[in-house]
């Protein structure tokens, strides 16, 4: 097996090898082999020398970590109302943010003008040359074609189908940009944070729409058509009249998104007209919103139940604009009684903590994943890559 400065990097950058004594053993390669492919990473920038490690009877080795600061990503989550852009390092700490109230009905054209628009002035106002980027990540609320990385049949979005979102961006930016669910994002992000040791985890974000990203040994399920997850157009039996956006009747999201909820509240005299507007109400304590939400979160646990029992997941949490005690306990009122037991007896039910930053992170995560991966450096830096 032909191990590569990338397959090295891999076993720096994931934990597996801290010293060069480390990936000789984990390798097999010889000390010469070794101390070649850490200088290639090392005159790359991609990795560097911090200190000495553990006693090894003589001499402490010197320890190898991944270079976080070797360039920055830019990651940016579209929502339904704004969109959130953030420049961050490798390990998705934000170093400058930015937020534009730009909703998706305005077209692909308009929002994404602003995100790049955005971009050049955190660039500008961190004095980051744009050499220095890595590569984009940006999430959208709506399923995504793992094939061509564009939106797919999006119900909130309209214009937005199969628009070449990474054709846009790399015409300013040439660099390489991913696209992903708001949902996925926001579970990756959520996982590595908080539960790296959770084989199997699911977000249900309950804003405008309603969406479950699934993340399975460390990454996102996506499905053969990037559908997986998309649970608010689940038919629910008891609301055939109720009219979805995608244009079907009786689908969750009709009857138990933050849109359905602030249509309620509008016509019961309280101004709310997206799961932002709900969200608002729900932290002033508006009676009403609460009481709605309770029961939104009740109808979510029904269809929830089958996720659960479905890919049995350890944790299970609960974001967007609609996150709340109130949301929190419905889910958990239906959910637990319709579950098999053996599906919920490990089960962890609770708030996602993150906000937008979990999405911001999750991108983060995954222009990270694609751009420092093993194959990926071989072939920056002209070297063969690993034999499968």
């Amino acid at each position: 097996m032909v191990a590569g400065p990338g397959e090295v990097l891999d076993l720096i950058r994931h934990g597996h090898a801290r010293t060069r004594g480390d990936l000789q053993e984990v390798t097999g390669l010889s000390r010469m082999t070794v101390a070649q492919r850490v200088d290639a990473l090392l005159a790359a920038s991609l990795i560097r020398e911090a200190g000495s490690d553990r006693p090894s009877g003589g001499r402490r080795p010197t320890r190898l970590e991944f270079n976080l600061g070797h360039s920055v990503v830019v990651a940016a989550t579209i929502d339904t109302t704004h969109s959130h852009i953030a420049l961050t390092d490798l390990a998705g700490r934000i170093l400058a943010e930015d937020s534009i109230d730009l909703a998706v009905v305005d077209g692909p054209e308009k929002v994404l003008h602003g995100i790049t628009d955005s971009i050049s002035s955190l660039l500008d106002r961190t004095g980051t040359p744009q050499a220095r980027i890595s590569g984009i990540g940006i999430s959208v609320p709506g399923p995504v074609d793992p094939r061509t990385s564009r939106p797919s049949q999006p119900p909130i979005m309209p214009g937005w189908d199969a628009y070449p979102i990474v054709e846009f961006l790399h015409d300013t930016f040439p660099v390489p940009v991913l696209v992903e669910n708001d949902a996925n994002a926001m579970a990756l992000g959520e996982h590595s944070e908080a539960f790296k040791d959770c084989s199997s985890l699911a977000l249900v974000k309950i804003s405008t729409g309603i969406g479950t990203g699934i993340v399975i040994n460390g990454r996102v399920y996506q499905g053969i058509d990037g559908g997986a997850g998309d649970i608010g157009h689940v038919r629910l039996g008891d609301h055939p009249d109720v009219t979805c956006q995608c244009g079907a009747r009786g689908c969750l999201a009709a009857v138990a998104s933050g849109r359905a909820i602030a249509q309620k509240l509008s016509e019961s005299g309280v101004e709310a007209y997206s799961g932002r507007d709900v969200g608002e109400l729900l932290a002033r304590g508006n009676v009403e919103a609460l009481r709605l939400t309770h029961e939104a979160g009740r109808r979510i646990g029904e269809v929830m139940a089958t996720v659960v029992c479905l890919i049995n997941p350890g944790v299970l949490l609960i974001g967007g604009a609609l996150a709340s005690s109130s949301l929190l306990s419905g889910v958990r009122e239906t959910l637990y009684p319709m579950s098999l037991p053996r599906a919920t007896r490990n089960l962890d039910v609770r708030l996602a903590t993150m906000g937008d930053k979990a999405g911001i992170i999750g991108m983060t995560r995954m222009v990270v994943d694609e751009v420092f991966d093993g194959k990926a450096v071989n072939a920056r830096l002209n070297e063969p890559t690993a034999a499968p």
